[in-house]
């Protein structure tokens, strides 16, 4: 097959002690699934089903990048947030078999333009701005595995100092729900990533700040800004 233009290179991330890496399809994202975040974003954390929102699979970087400060935006958040890789494809799944989809997981950043996303829930409009930009999704090295879900503590660290930290349990819909869930939207591909949300404490990062998010047994996803 002929193109008119050459082909993009196909986005992928990192596998944890392996040369080889993982190619991403698309990037899904859960909004408000810790509870603390959710009241934190004013907002009653019992009030919705989960939603999701997605960023291009070409935002994805790898732990250890050194990245511009984002244009357009004057309040850059991090957002610390276990990362589910799927392996396999399914549509309208259940909870008993959405965690065989799973090929692994990693530590992520959902970077967020907060102002840009303030402005535009006050006008009603979509948040693909505020989310979907270059570099906006911090990505560790994925670790392979299906079946053990992640266990134990998520941290936020700029510059050293937490900002935020919360344990995977208090997650308001677990990975088995979240997929099951999504695939009732959309049929779900091998190379598709899975943000499963974040927990309180989300906040700004300034130019020259490192952000480093932390997984118990999780390679972490740090990234620095110039």
């Amino acid at each position: 097959m002929a193109f008119v233009l050459r082909p993009a290179a196909v986005p992928s991330v990192a596998v944890a002690g392996r040369s080889d890496r993982f190619a991403v399809r698309r990037i899904f994202c859960v909004g408000r699934n810790y509870a603390e975040h959710a009241r934190e974003m004013g907002h009653d954390p019992n009030a919705e089903p989960p939603f999701f929102f997605t960023k291009p699979a070409d935002a994805v970087i790898d732990s250890g990048a050194v990245v511009p400060y984002p244009a357009a935006t004057a309040d850059l958040h991090h957002e610390a947030e276990l990362v589910v890789a799927l392996g396999g494809s399914g549509a309208a799944v259940s909870e008993d078999q959405a965690l065989a989809l799973i090929w692994g997981y990693g530590a992520g950043n959902d970077l967020t333009r907060r102002d840009l996303q303030a402005e535009a829930k006050a006008a009603r409009r979509p948040w693909d701005m505020a989310k979907g930009f270059d570099n906006s999704a911090v990505v560790g090295a994925l670790r392979p595995g299906s079946q053990g879900v992640p266990q134990g503590r998520i941290r936020c660290l700029v510059d050293g100092k937490i900002t935020q930290h919360a344990d995977l349990a208090e997650m308001i819909w677990p990975v088995a729900g979240i997929i099951s869930h999504l695939s009732r939207l959309v049929r779900l591909q091998a190379g598709d990533l899975i943000f499963t949300g974040t927990p309180a404490g989300v906040g700004p990062i300034g130019r020259g700040q490192v952000c480093e998010v932390q997984i118990d047994g999780l390679e972490p996803a740090t990234v620095r800004f110039l």
